[in-house]
């Protein structure tokens, strides 16, 4: 990712922030030469230098197959149009352009794969509280049948990723980024 030096954001706990709040990242990896990208709801963990990020995938889907890769998780925060201002434009005499603002975080790493029931459990649990939590009628893992969640587990893979780089781009105000 372009970054000019004035949109560069370097306050790790910021990024960290928006991936919490912006769980739905991107995973780029490489199919056969090719870059493919898969949306996914990401938890993050503070451990090790840079932290890990969690998520699960179905067993269906091949991303998890190709674990090894170096691979790219992005994050988008608040984003939006902005036109030129017009005190500006007059000021300027015309010499001013829209742009888009936004905030973006972009974290790099090697992908890694889990597929122990106990930890995918634990994964799921968190994952489900956290966006549950909100809700005016909950959901817990522990309202569908035992037997249910043994086989959607099955049906599921973890993936985690040991961020090795992170990198933060905060380009104008982001409307609702404050």
């Amino acid at each position: 990712m372009y970054i000019a030096a004035r949109h560069a954001q370097h306050d790790v706990q910021a990024m960290h922030a928006l991936i919490a709040a912006h769980a739905l990242g991107t995973l780029v990896t490489l199919d056969e030469g090719l870059p493919d990208a898969d949306h996914l709801p990401f938890e993050f963990i503070e451990a090790g230098e840079h932290g890990l990020l969690r998520a699960h995938v179905a067993r269906a889907n091949p991303v998890w197959r190709r674990a090894g890769q170096r691979v790219l998780v992005a994050f988008r925060g608040p984003a939006g149009y902005e036109p030129p201002d017009p005190v500006e434009k007059v000021e300027r005499e015309g010499r001013v352009v829209p742009t888009w603002d936004y905030h973006a975080v972009h974290v790099h790493g090697v992908l890694r794969v889990i597929e122990e029931p106990a930890w995918l459990l634990a994964l799921v649990r968190r994952q489900t509280e956290h966006h549950e939590a909100a809700q005016p009628h909950p959901w817990s893992v522990d309202d569908a049948p035992p037997s249910y969640i043994e086989g959607m587990l099955k049906a599921i893979v973890g993936i985690e990723i040991a961020v090795e780089r992170i990198e933060g781009k905060w380009k104008g105000s982001a409307p609702g980024a404050r």
